[in-house]
């Protein structure tokens, strides 16, 4: 059974069962309540292989079984999952970037960290970018270093030299 109001080129791969749907990028299901006798609904963005987001799920009439998934609640489900994605995204994006301004005689220059979290060599850069965005330094520090507007204000005030580690 697919949703009439589907665009054409997703209706060939959407999925609509009472305890799985598939469609617009995102999977649906319904799965047995491992911590009680109720239900729970995962939510899975194509791609990954964790969901985004699992939670309670509603029991049907029988009290025994669960309510069948249908398109408003899907799109609710979607909706909600990716709210946690964006979320999780502008969490992992102020982990990994720092900011700050130092004023000088000859304007306001913005001083940045960004983590580089590699595997087997992280690393940070920090860079420094007057008020029109032109790059006047960058150095490759270690993913440890500490920004602080201090150090920063050290840092332009000696002309971008490579930083102690501080």
């Amino acid at each position: 059974m697919t949703d009439p109001d589907a665009p054409a080129d997703d209706a060939d791969d959407a999925v609509r069962e009472p305890r799985l749907w598939h469609d617009n990028g995102w999977t649906a299901r319904v799965i047995k309540n491992e911590d009680d006798d109720g239900w729970a609904v995962e939510m899975i963005k194509d791609g990954k292989s964790e969901p985004a987001l699992v939670g309670p799920w509603t029991m049907g009439r029988d009290k025994r079984n669960p309510k069948p998934l249908d398109v408003n609640a899907f799109n609710t489900l979607v909706k909600t999952a990716s709210e946690v994605l964006r979320r999780h995204e502008q969490q992992l994006t102020a982990q990994l970037h720092r900011e700050t301004e130092v004023d000088t005689p000859e304007g306001r220059v913005t001083v940045t960290l960004d983590i580089v979290p590699d595997e087997d060599d992280p690393y940070a850069t920090l860079a420094a970018r007057d008020v029109f965005g032109t790059s006047l330094a960058s150095q490759r520090v270690s993913a440890g270093y500490r920004l602080t507007a201090a150090a920063a204000a050290r840092w332009v005030e000696a002309g971008y030299p490579r930083p102690r580690e501080e």
